[in-house]
């Protein structure tokens, strides 16, 4: 099985590496949060060990942006053993946490068991109507056909069909997707939604993506 390891203190992560790499695992380790979030969003792991404190973007903005569009498990790592810290991972996804100093047995059988819980996530597909989405791998099938989209474009797909039947608005897609407050004056939602249509809808004989005017977007099978 294929691991992520985003830990920036040299020493551990060459000591983490070595361990689960022994262990019978295949180990990409990168030690900055850009780098990382990049590697977790463009490839297919397993699992990810990361660690709060990085540099260039830290474990919480990583994970938090993970999330919008993945659901690999996520092992945090962390230097504080504060109650606060602990709550706020988990509240924003990771499926376990560890202390730092720890046991790398410890650390192993987190790993096993979180693989172990992972297995059904590999099978994650949304589907609506003749849309198939695989959450995991990031494959999007309509009709039959693949559809190629880009980061942004699977995104805003995610968070659609994820509240399929419920309307969004668009300041609440420029939030989630982009991670920025909306500006009236920004068509960025609208260019993204058009580029996303072009690819989802306008090959089919039925729309699933409905714009709900004054509102904002809606994806849901409609007679």
């Amino acid at each position: 099985m294929r691991l992520l390891l985003i830990e920036d203190e040299p020493k551990a992560g060459d000591y983490l590496q070595r361990g689960l790499s022994e262990s019978g695992f295949v180990v990409d380790w990168t030690r900055n949060g850009v780098d990382g979030l990049h590697l977790a969003t463009e490839s297919h792991y397993h699992l990810i060990v990361l660690d709060i404190m990085l540099p260039g973007m830290s474990g919480w903005d990583v994970l938090r942006t993970l999330r919008r569009t993945h659901d690999t498990p996520v092992l945090f790592l962390t230097a504080r053993d504060e109650v606060e810290d602990r709550v706020k991972g988990l509240e924003l996804g990771a499926d376990d946490y560890l202390v730092k100093p720890f046991a790398y047995t410890e650390l192993l059988a987190r790993v096993r068991t979180l693989l172990r819980r992972g297995v059904s996530r590999e099978s994650e597909t949304i589907v609506i109507g003749d849309l198939h989405i695989d959450v995991v791998r990031r494959k999007v099938v309509r009709n039959g056909n693949r559809l190629e989209l880009t980061a942004k474009e699977f995104a805003l797909l995610y968070m659609l069909a994820k509240r399929t039947g419920e309307v969004l608005s668009r300041s609440e897609i420029a939030s989630q997707v982009w991670d920025m407050n909306f500006d009236s004056d920004t068509n960025v939602v609208d260019v993204a939604v058009r580029r996303l249509r072009a690819k989802l809808d306008d090959p089919a004989e039925r729309k699933l993506i409905h714009t709900v005017w004054g509102m904002g977007y809606v994806l849901e099978e409609r007679n």
